[in-house]
């Protein structure tokens, strides 16, 4: 079965998903995801600058940093540490801000005692395709940042549009 629309999952409070059945298997899809430049190349959000680390992601402790922007905040970088790895199945990192251009968000900078997370799952199907499903969880974030996005909500129309890119990168050449 194709779905050609992102499907949205239900999640529990804080926490959202959206996953999309790319006809690609998962080994091709996750090798795109391991690589943080090309997080660059599927980001449905517009925030991502560059890749300012581009060692390819192997295990759980790797870390990866990214310049970033929004209107909100102007530049700033995010660190990523690889909370789980598991080869061709999951990656999933606890962003922290690493440096921001704005004096307010200075203090947050290096502070991992409240964490939110970023998750790909990839699940084969049996027609070679793979159904990958974006989670952003912020159940154990600060309150503001929660109702800044919404519970996450903010973001499921960014991430339907990052599996969309996904399944673009991941098809380009067949």
């Amino acid at each position: 079965m194709r779905i050609t629309a992102p499907e949205r999952l239900p999640c529990m409070e804080n926490r959202v998903s959206v996953s999309r059945q790319i006809p690609v298997p998962a080994s091709v899809l996750f090798g795109i995801l391991a690589h943080p430049a090309n997080h660059l190349l599927i980001d449905g959000s517009g925030m991502l600058r560059r890749a300012l680390s581009g060692e390819t992601i192997t295990q759980p402790g790797d870390a990866f940093v990214m310049a970033m922007h929004n209107d909100e905040m102007g530049e700033y970088e995010m660190t990523n540490y690889v909370t789980e790895f598991e080869p061709d199945r999951l990656i999933t990192w606890e962003p922290v801000m690493s440096a921001a251009s704005r004096e307010e968000d200075r203090p947050g900078i290096g502070h991992r005692g409240e964490p939110h997370m970023w998750c790909y799952e990839l699940a084969p199907d049996t027609d070679g395709s793979t159904v990958v499903t974006e989670i952003y969880d912020c159940s154990r974030a600060p309150e503001w940042l929660r109702q800044a996005t919404q519970g996450g909500e903010r973001w499921v129309p960014a991430m339907a549009e990052t599996l969309a890119k996904l399944e673009a990168l991941a098809t380009a050449d067949s």
